[in-house]
């Protein structure tokens, strides 16, 4: 039985059934050039050189003189367009201070001359004080919002001995010592809004809409607690880049139990080769892991890039990275007891700054170390402390001593350049055989050098990046 045949198309209808598809195709391409360009993704970027700045990728190629000449900023801060394609970069200039949120009306035509559906963001970059605070039945992280009030996060924790927020502003990791004495680590998850669009018709920053985007952009949800390791860790040190990396570098009772573990944000974990005689710190930028071992400091490249390594021999330590990629201050020791404190650029020698016989307790650069700041104590029967400021030469520019003061022991001193402030943690000296005061978060204005102690007592303090 032979199977029954197709019916041949005839002419017209063959024609019909291939020039269909193809009109349809043709109509929708024209339809998709017909329309105006999106914004399809806005996030903050990563800025090293400047106070902040925003990625943003379109639909189409946009052109950027457009975007620079249609598009505001509220209040007018300086900055710049940067890119190509459909991918472009807004930066603030540095130099300039915020002290408040910023508004951006976007608006720009693409490479058709087709215009953007003008859009209003309110955007705010700053970073904000996150603290361990004392609390009933323990310690707590907190973080200290914009207009001063101080928010929980996360569970209280018996001993928080060490804070670490992940560079990128998505968590914060911590280590909490338990009843037997040893260390735990967990990870917070944060999720931050620095960006929180406006409706078209909220008018300017105080308008009421305004007001309700305001209150949605200072929200920070923590969610709960995330181990990190095992537990039973004698000791642990942590430190993040901008990717939002974390290095754990940790150790057991058993012996030649140290490691040195690279947890990405995707989960990734490498366990990396490297023996340390200190603390191992990720370099801001990413790709490398500073090093310090008996030989010097070395500054390791991370896989999966090819291994490379760059030594710098003498007794010194790294005192605290500059914004600008690779550029550092370290301490130096000298066989009299002296100390030094050095700016290490790319391709160039250490270029000493400070010399003397002070402890240098704690260091801090903008961008490129244009400016340095360094908290001194001397070495006499009442110590005393001095914050000092310095230009890349090394000249002095501004001194101030720090009267009743102490630094909290195992603090630093931070920087922040979008607010042009010096965050850290003091407390006033005891008199006598008093116990010792409890420790405040204290602002320190980077031109006047003015103190501004904040509330409640902390124990530790840094800056949580916004993200």
């Amino acid at each position: 039985m032979t199977p029954p045949t197709r019916p041949a198309l005839h002419p017209p209808r063959l024609a019909l059934a291939i020039g269909l598809p193809l009109l349809l195709a043709l109509g929708q391409q024209q339809l998709l050039l017909r329309l105006p360009p999106r914004l399809e993704q806005l996030q903050t970027a990563s800025a090293s050189a400047g106070p902040a700045a925003l990625q943003l990728r379109f639909s189409r190629p946009m052109d950027g003189a457009s975007l620079a000449r249609l598009s505001r900023l509220q209040p007018p801060l300086s900055h710049r367009w940067l890119g190509s394609g459909n991918r472009w970069q807004l930066s603030l200039a540095p130099g300039q201070q915020l002290n408040a949120p910023l508004q951006l009306d976007l608006a720009g035509l693409d490479s058709r001359g087709l215009a953007l559906r003008r859009q209003r963001w309110l955007w705010d970059p700053r970073p904000r004080p996150l603290a361990v605070v004392t609390v009933a039945g323990g310690e707590q992280l907190q973080l200290r919002q914009n207009d001063g009030r101080w928010q929980p996060l996360g569970p209280v924790w018996r001993e928080i001995v060490q804070l670490q927020p992940l560079g990128d502003g998505s968590g914060v990791a911590l280590a909490n010592r338990n009843a037997a004495g040893l260390l735990e680590l967990w990870r917070i998850p944060l999720q931050q809004r620095d960006l929180q669009p406006l409706a078209a018709g909220d008018g300017g920053l105080t308008s009421l809409g305004a007001a309700r985007s305001l209150a949605q952009l200072h929200r920070v949800q923590a969610s709960g607690g995330q181990p990190l390791l095992g537990e039973g860790l004698l000791f642990a040190h942590l430190s993040s880049n901008r990717a939002g990396e974390l290095l754990i570098q940790s150790g057991r009772l058993e012996p030649a139990s140290s490691t040195a573990l690279l947890l990405s944000p995707n989960g990734q974990r490498r366990q990396l080769e490297a023996e340390a005689s200190g603390p191992m710190q990720l370099l801001p930028a990413g790709g490398a892991v500073v090093v310090p071992d008996g030989e010097g400091l070395h500054l390791q490249v991370l896989p999966p890039q090819q291994q490379r390594r760059q030594t710098l021999p003498g007794s010194r330590d790294l005192s605290s990275f500059c914004p600008g990629s690779g550029r550092a201050l370290l301490l130096r020791h000298w066989p009299d007891f002296r100390r030094s404190l050095e700016l290490v650029e790319p391709g160039q020698p250490p270029r000493q700054l400070w010399l003397g016989a002070a402890a240098v307790l704690a260091s801090a650069c903008s961008r490129h170390g244009e400016r340095i700041w360094v908290l001194l104590q001397d070495g006499g029967a009442q110590p005393s402390l001095e914050l000092v400021a310095l230009d890349r030469r090394g000249r002095m520019l501004q001194r101030r001593r720090l009267e009743g003061w102490e630094l909290e022991p195992g603090t630093g001193l931070h920087w922040d350049a979008s607010t042009a402030q010096l965050l850290l943690a003091l407390r006033r000296r005891s008199a006598g055989d008093r116990p010792p005061a409890p420790a405040q978060a204290v602002l320190i204005d980077a031109a006047s050098l003015a103190l501004q102690p904040l509330q409640p007592p902390v124990r530790q303090v840094q800056w949580l990046p916004a993200g």
